[in-house]
């Protein structure tokens, strides 16, 4: 898939030390679920079950490649559908850009923009929401802009150090196929 100089596409057995690179780095763990390093082992079961069914594996993971003007293509993050629910039609999306540099380009506007018309137009989804830190004011803005509503607040959701919580926003985004 591909949005102007932006590329989503599958996990690939290239991937894997890159993968193991941020997957292991803690700056980026507090924006998913993950608390622990993971092994090389664990992602290469991972690459290689990426090519499932999204129904029956319930995720997608897809990585965000650049083309640079050289013509060269870059891997500058990754985009993902989790919690597909085929039975209500929605799935969570999350998006990463991995090094500060590339963000603030436009790449993960571009990105989730693909995997809001994937979700309508492929999966016929009905919906995508995300959670979201509040203070992630670069995140909210970002789904914000592509349609996404704030619908609830989650308080003092997120641990941020061993005495304070911060708010998660819960936001969604009502999909329409296209016609």
């Amino acid at each position: 898939m591909r949005s102007g100089n932006v590329f989503l596409r599958a996990v690939e057995p290239l991937d894997l030390e890159l993968l193991y690179e941020k997957e292991n780095n803690p700056a980026v763990w507090g924006a998913g679920s993950l608390l622990a390093p993971c092994s090389r082992h664990t992602l290469q079961r991972y690459i290689q079950d990426a090519q499932q069914d999204i129904y029956a594996a319930r995720q997608l993971r897809l990585m965000v490649d650049v083309l640079q003007a050289d013509g060269a293509r870059v891997t500058v993050g990754a985009a993902d559908l989790f919690d597909v629910d085929p039975q209500n039609l929605r799935a969570e999306v999350g998006i990463i850009i991995y090094e500060p540099s590339f963000r603030r380009k436009g790449y993960a506007t571009q990105a989730v923009r693909l995997l809001i018309r994937y979700a309508a137009d492929t999966l016929h989804l009905h919906q995508l929401y995300c959670s979201v830190a509040e203070s992630n004011a670069a995140s909210v803005a970002l789904f914000r802009k592509l349609g996404f509503e704030v619908t609830g607040v989650k308080k003092e959701w997120r641990k941020k150090s061993p005495h304070s919580f911060e708010n998660e926003l819960l936001m969604q985004r009502m999909l329409a196929p296209a016609r």
